[in-house]
């Protein structure tokens, strides 16, 4: 993959595709199988670097995992099957891999340091140190814990209570595979729900976890059973072609079998409360979570406000969303999202120089962003090394005439190698 992307607009999006298999299933998928007393197939998982980083530090640690055509099989021989590795686990720039393995590996009997690239060493991961700690584990890191490497002494954990002060599904699931461990009660509350991967394919596999209410689980010292299915399609993936289809003209798009679990399309709502025309069919359930097709068809916007519990619902495709916006007529604002500036790059300013770039007007402040939309332009944009940011550069440019390049490309191949490919596809009808 070369390191920019050239691309002449307008041409309409039109046609079906499938996006790479989601990506948090396909963590948990791993995880799960790995955790499990007996052989697992997962078909489809997510091939970008994220989940090759959990594959390969589940390697690492001893669980035999091998590919074999489109699927992969776990050799899952329960927990006590897992050693340690002298070597450090490289988490790349997975804050997924590494949040979740420290919850896992906390309640192993062996010492592992995790860490990972420059981007990743310097996100917060006290958040999930911390709450670790109440439960007994021992956790290292640099400046005590606040970020990686971590270095994680394994031994007994003791379940506790944990009140989270940010949603957060990573978090949330580091604690859950601690509390599968642990003696007694883990129980875990949310100021809001965030994405439940992690609760629905844990149920869906008969592990020991209930829901007490729509921010509140509870887990107790078991394991999930092995398993075999096709991972459905990315939602966060497919979330841009859907904002792509909407913004350019004479574009009708139908992206196939995708996650279509609540806490995962929050983003259509929004869409749909922006005057956009998108519709969710449902066709099938695979591990707890339910799966459909999302059509959309070129639609006339206007600004909305995204704010409060929503957006730990629709963090990832803030980016996609802002290009919505960037189009739409009236203010968008995003508010109480200070998360953001803590993901793969700072997303509130790297979002807003992607728009300020594409010529509309975007003022930013510590948790948020106002987007005055209006006629964005062909231009030289930036990705800052961040594969959503990456690829919202490249449906705006493929919604505006002339040429525009996406500089530092290759950070898609994070979540998302193919989506050069499958632009072509959906633009090659076009003379």
């Amino acid at each position: 993959m070369t390191d920019h992307l050239v691309i002449t607009g307008a041409s309409p999006l039109r046609g079906r595709l499938r996006v790479p298999g989601d990506k948090g299933i396909s963590h948990r998928a791993l995880l799960f199988a790995a955790m499990a007393d007996g052989r697992s197939r997962a078909i489809g998982l997510a091939g970008g670097d994220d989940v090759y980083r959990t594959r390969r530090a589940l390697m690492q640690l001893g669980v035999p995992i091998t590919a074999a055509g489109s699927g992969i099989t776990v050799g899952g021989r329960g927990l006590d099957a897992f050693v340690g590795s002298d070597d450090v686990v490289d988490c790349g720039n997975s804050g997924t891999t590494i949040r979740t393995l420290t919850g896992l590996v906390a309640g192993r009997p062996f010492r592992t340091t995790l860490s990972g690239d420059e981007s990743l060493r310097h996100r917060p991961m006290r958040r999930v140190v911390e709450p670790l700690r109440a439960m007994g584990a021992r956790i290292d890191g640099r400046d005590d814990g606040a970020f990686a490497p971590l270095t994680v002494d394994g031994g007994a954990l003791v379940g506790a209570k944990h009140v989270l002060t940010v949603a957060s599904a990573q978090v949330k699931t580091a604690l859950v595979l601690a509390g599968l461990q642990a003696s007694g009660v883990t129980e875990i509350a949310e100021p809001h729900p965030s994405r439940d991967h992690t609760e629905r394919m844990l149920v869906a596999l008969g592990a020991p976890l209930e829901r007490l209410d729509a921010t509140t689980i509870r887990v107790a010292r078991g394991t999930p059973s092995a398993f075999e299915a096709t991972i459905p399609g990315d939602p966060s993936s497919a979330a841009f072609w859907l904002v792509g289809a909407v913004v350019t003209p004479d574009s009708d798009v139908v992206i196939e079998g995708v996650a279509c679990n609540r806490t995962r399309i929050a983003f259509v709502d929004v869409l749909r409360r922006m005057g956009a025309q998108v519709e969710v069919e449902l066709t099938d359930e695979v591990l707890g979570e339910p799966v459909g097709n999302l059509r959309a068809v070129t639609s006339p916007l206007t600004g909305t406000t995204i704010a409060g519990a929503e957006i730990a619902l629709v963090q990832d495709e803030i980016p996609a969303l802002a290009i919505a916006a960037a189009f739409a007529e009236g203010v968008t604002e995003v508010r109480d999202a200070s998360e953001l500036r803590v993901k793969e790059s700072d997303r509130i300013a790297t979002v807003e120089q992607l728009v300020r770039a594409i010529g509309i007007d975007v003022e930013s402040s510590e948790a948020g962003l106002v987007i005055t939309g209006g006629r964005p332009r062909a231009a030289h944009l930036q990705s800052h090394g961040d594969h959503r940011i990456a690829m919202a550069a490249a449906i705006a440019a493929n919604a505006v005439d002339g040429e525009s390049t996406v500089e530092g490309w290759r950070s898609a191949r994070v979540s998302y190698p193919e989506f050069s490919d499958d632009l072509a596809v959906l633009t090659r009808h076009v003379p």
